[in-house]
């Protein structure tokens, strides 16, 4: 299993709800926010991202509704509809907790790197 399989594993709802802070998205445009805030490192396929959203939705922590995508040349009705997702009150309050909880783990690993090996591992400037 590669890290960034592993990361996204374990931190995928993590993702998903800070992207969903500021302000609603469809999924397509979730998976392009994710890689951009990366920079590339980090992929939400659809076969992990919208299972994610569904079981996020299912829990109340995200909110959805569904419009209508038009093309930039028409205002007629009719073209295909795309599901749009936001942060319920819930959801906020969780990924709160996801993030204290996130700060607190990774506060914890560092206090196990010696000084020493955390300078030598930082990039030279």
């Amino acid at each position: 299993m590669s890290i960034e399989s592993d990361l996204i594993r374990q931190h995928a709802d993590l993702l998903v709800l800070s992207v969903l802070a500021d302000d609603a998205l469809y999924g397509y445009a979730i998976s392009k926010e994710v890689a951009a805030r990366s920079e590339g490192q980090l992929r939400l396929t659809p076969g992990v991202l919208y299972p994610l959203l569904h079981k996020l939705e299912k829990q109340k922590l995200l909110l959805s509704s569904w419009d209508e995508v038009r093309a930039d040349d028409s205002e007629t009705a009719g073209g295909r509809k795309r599901k749009w997702y936001r942060l319920s009150a819930k959801g906020k309050r969780k990924l709160e907790q996801r993030i204290a909880t996130h700060r607190a783990c990774q506060k914890l690993i560092e206090s196990f790197i010696p000084d020493a090996l955390a300078e030598r591992s930082e990039p030279a400037s």
